[in-house]
Order: structure tokens, then C-alpha cells, then sequence
């Protein structure tokens, strides 16, 4: 209830008004049953933008942090996104994401919509980055499409560490569904997982036009900041 309430009283007319998004291929998405959407990752506002231009509920696997932040302000939005009906993640180990894959499994076994973001995490310098093999995981095993999505321009309004976003618009792109029913049963063959993953990954980027890279995103992050941190160590008395 409170999901409806949200995007149809309370934020989306906003959203709609500031940002006039600009929809294309919104007729990929199924009138019902259950699908993947996975799109790329440039901005905190992509969580609220895509559910805005879509008829039907969408949930997504966010990351735990959103649910365990400290202070009024991490109270409030934790309270936010359990009442939008969105699935903490905790991005840390390997039983981490298979706990992850079942709570996915569990939305598309109700026929809903599973918003996902293979990345893993948001685009630090609004580049594509590779994805993760547990959205091909999902998809093999549920035997659901899988909807290719596009942000293109919400990393110019909300980068990485913006609190409030430009009032720029913005626009969200659909690809036509990805069938993978070739590879039913095929849900524990790496190979098989990796090629499904860049195939979702390639049509990603055929529809934003970014520049991709051939790594993890938080890997990358990583040894940038670990390169940054030993060419400008702090200064210590």
C-alpha cells in the first residue's frame, strides 16, 4: 500500500514533474507474470526514477546498508525502503549472495517484477562495469526474461556523494526481453552463467552508450583509491 502510495501520491508526481522522464520501450515490459529488469547503476536516484515509469510494482534487492544506517537519518531510510517493500542484500561474502539469489527467487516466484543492478553496485565514474553472475543465476532458475534497462543521465543529476540532485531530465530505456530457456539446467555451469551475464551486460550498454570496462566496479574503486592513498598519503606529525 504504502509502495502505491508512494508513486502515485506522494513522490512520483514529483519525480515526474522535476525529472520529465523520457521513456523508451516501456512496451517490452510484460503485462504480468514474472521478469527481470536489469539495468546499470549511476546514481541513488535510479532506485526511485525507473518504479515511476513502470504500470507495474517492482522490487528490488538493495544493498543492507540502506537498512542499517546510523542517526535519524539512517533511521529514515531504512523505515523508507522496508515500507517500499524493497529486500535488504548483504553484499559481503559468498553465502551473502546466495542469500541474496533466494530472496530474488522468492519475488519472481509471486510473478512479480525483480529489479536488479548486475554491477553490484553504483558506477563510481558513470562508466559500465561487469557484471555479476547472480542475475543468470535468477534467471536459469526461475526460467523468467530478462528486460535489459537503461538510465542515461542520472549520473550527471546524482553522482556518487550529491545529496540533492540536479533538476535535470532524464531517460530510462527498455530492451527487447532476453530469453535464456536454452540454458534450462545449466544454473551451476560457470561457463554457461558467464556467458548469460554478458550477454544481459552487452545489451545494457547497446542501449546507454557508456564506455565499458572488463572488471568489477568495487575492484576498480578500490585500487583507484589505494593508488590515490599511496601517491597522497596523509600528512602525519
Amino acid at each position: 500500500m504504502f509502495y502505491y502510495l508512494l508513486k502515485h501520491v506522494l513522490l512520483g508526481p514529483v519525480l515526474r514533474l522535476l525529472f520529465r522522464p523520457r521513456t523508451e520501450g516501456l512496451e517490452h515490459i510484460p503485462q504480468d507474470g514474472a521478469a527481470i529488469v536489469a539495468g546499470n547503476h549511476l546514481s541513488f536516484s535510479d532506485h526511485f526514477l525507473m518504479p515511476v515509469v513502470l504500470k507495474r510494482r517492482i522490487t528490488f534487492l538493495a544493498k543492507q546498508e540502506y537498512f542499517t544506517g546510523p542517526g535519524v537519518k539512517g533511521r529514515l531510510t531504512a523505515a523508507f525502503f522496508r515500507s517500499a517493500g524493497q529486500i535488504p542484500v548483504d553484499r559481503s561474502g559468498k553465502e551473502a549472495g546466495q542469500a541474496a539469489i533466494r530472496e530474488g527467487l522468492g519475488v519472481l516466484a509471486r510473478d512479480e517484477l525483480l529489479g536488479i543492478y548486475p554491477e553490484g553496485t553504483r558506477s563510481h565514474d558513470g562508466r559500465l562495469y561487469k557484471g555479476k553472475v547472480g542475475v543468470a543465476v535468477m534467471a536459469l532458475k526461475a526460467g523468467v526474461p530478462v528486460i535489459p534497462c537503461a538510465m542515461v543521465g542520472t549520473f550527471e543529476i546524482q553522482p556518487p556523494g550529491q545529496v540533492v540532485p540536479k533538476i535535470k531530465r532524464v531517460t530510462i530505456r527498455f530492451g527487447e526481453p532476453l530469453d535464456f530457456s536454452r540454458y534450462a539446467g545449466m544454473e551451476n555451469d560457470r561457463t554457461v552463467l558467464r556467458a548469460v551475464t554478458d550477454e544481459i551486460m552487452y545489451r545494457i550498454l547497446a542501449l546507454s552508450g557508456q564506455e565499458y570496462v572488463d572488471d568489477y566496479a568495487a575492484k576498480v574503486k578500490e585500487a583507484e583509491q589505494a593508488e590515490q592513498q599511496r601517491r597522497f598519503p596523509r600528512f602525519r606529525r
